[in-house]
């Protein structure tokens, strides 16, 4: 089962990065625009992360595995579709569509997981496997593109989701049991429409910035759409009697710290991808599938650290000491990665901080993920779950922007009065790329001294109102 539900979280999280690899041959194949091309990301990160919670809910509410069903299929059939795309608006509309069922099928997984693995060291070993696939699922996306862009064709990075939603859609038919609430409450419309267009509006706004700028009229009125709709979506939760999202469920000083160390790992994280993957390829000249491979020790990192603490330390020290460790180690990855420069080598310049960022993110993910969704009722698991996947998104999108912003401003200030010559344009450049670095461990740092003051001392303790989460 454990397998089942790591291929469905796989197959999620590659996607996020699978595509980027394959863009520039995407875009010769059908012909559309630099300006379009970002819409082939944007489509799937704005689906994917406005209807996480409402995805979440539908799996409290209609039974996780049926949901989680309807997901898997629906994302083959959504890759199928993109593969077979011979125009850009249908290659869109499949990564829109995929974004839509993965918003089904991430928080089901999850949640699944949480009600299945209810022993405490079962519960550390899974977790440990599932918060390892989700820290290193974006770095695996990078190097399987670049594979199969190479290899195969830039259609075989929408199909190969056929592999795994095949075997995981046999698997949860022979392993999983249909579960069913205990209680039918309505759909939370007025919460679900302000939590949805809010979480859109939000995506939307961070990808406007990293496009344009922070003060694009744009930029603005998204984020501050987005901002006033949460606010309503808020004060709906504590009226209605039947909330999308219970305010108990992230209220919870362990649960919303562990929601906010994910959000704050995956803005910091997604500063080595993107930023690594320019330098590796335009500075290094490695090819896609090279730098694919760079990545590895890093995800090895993050599954070694993910399931080591999650099985053996995690229900001794309780998420704290973790979190907080985790988010150092990662400054301190982040702050060797600021040496690079014109003649970095990957040994001495590159692989150390990969390493560190790695083990971080191993402290911070798994365990993040294991209190995130610890001694929640059962009829609230799925939309714990999604708060999960949502603060990743979220912290996602945040950090894209926010460091793509640095990067551009490092650049133009460094070649302002300058006369532009090949070497001055590399050496603003890489200067881009370790001013991003040196915020990217800010942010960590500060992650580091937020999480430790929120989170609670100790091991966690079940919440006495929540029955015990069990399978169904």
């Amino acid at each position: 089962m454990l397998a089942v539900l790591g291929m469905a979280q796989l197959m999620v999280v590659l996607d996020a990065t699978i595509v980027n690899v394959a863009l520039p041959s995407a875009q010769e194949a059908l012909g559309f625009s630099d300006e379009n091309r970002q819409w082939i990301v944007t489509a799937y990160a704005l689906a994917f992360g406005s209807l996480l919670l409402l995805g979440g809910r539908l799996g409290d509410l209609i039974g996780r595995k049926r949901v989680f069903m309807v997901g898997l299929g629906g994302f083959a059939v959504a890759s199928a579709i993109g593969g077979a795309a011979q125009s850009f608006e249908v290659l869109v509309a499949s990564r829109a569509l995929q974004g839509v069922f993965g918003a089904l099928l991430a928080p089901a997984a999850l949640s699944l997981l949480t009600t299945t693995f209810t022993d405490p060291a079962e519960r550390g070993k899974a977790f440990g496997v599932f918060g390892a696939i989700a820290g290193s699922g974006a770095a695996v996306g990078l190097l399987l593109g670049g594979v199969l862009t190479e290899y195969l064709s830039w259609r075989w990075v929408m199909f190969v989701n056929l592999a795994f939603a095949a075997p995981a859609i046999f698997g949860a038919l022979s392993l999983l049991h249909a579960d069913t609430s205990t209680h039918r409450p309505r759909i939370d419309v007025p919460g679900t429409i302000t939590a949805t267009l809010g979480l859109f509006a939000i995506v939307y706004g961070f990808s406007e910035a990293e496009r344009s700028s922070w003060t694009s009229g744009t930029t603005i009125a998204f984020l501050a759409a987005g901002v006033i709709l949460l606010i309503v979506f808020t004060t709906l939760q504590r009226r209605v009697s039947h909330p999308l999202l219970p305010l108990r469920v992230v209220l919870d000083r362990d649960r919303g710290g562990s929601y906010l160390a994910v959000g704050i790992s995956g803005a910091g994280m997604f500063g080595v991808f993107l930023f690594l993957t320019f330098f590796m390829q335009q500075n290094l000249g490695y090819t896609p599938v090279k730098t694919g491979l760079a990545f590895l020790p890093m995800c090895a990192a993050i599954m070694t650290v993910a399931t080591v603490v999650t099985t053996n330390i995690l229900g001794r020290t309780g998420p704290k000491p973790l979190i907080a460790l985790g988010m150092v180690v990662s400054a301190a990855g982040m702050i060797l990665l600021t040496g690079i420069g014109v003649d970095a080598t990957y040994a001495a310049d590159i692989l150390p901080g990969l390493l560190l960022v790695g083990a971080g993110g191993g402290l911070v993910i798994a365990p993040g993920m294991a209190s995130a969704t610890y001694g929640v009722r059962p009829d609230d698991a799925g939309v714990a779950s999604a708060m999960v996947n949502t603060a990743q998104q979220i912290g996602g999108s945040i950090g894209t922007a926010l460091l793509s912003t640095v990067v551009t401003d490092a650049i133009t200030g460094r070649l302002d009065g300058v006369q532009p010559s090949p070497q001055a344009v590399e050496a603003a450049t890489i200067h881009g790329y370790t001013t991003a670095f040196w915020w990217a461990a800010a942010i960590f740092g500060i992650g580091a001294v937020v999480c430790g003051l929120l989170l609670k001392p100790g091991v966690q303790e079940l919440d006495p109102s929540a029955a015990p989460a069990m399978a169904h």
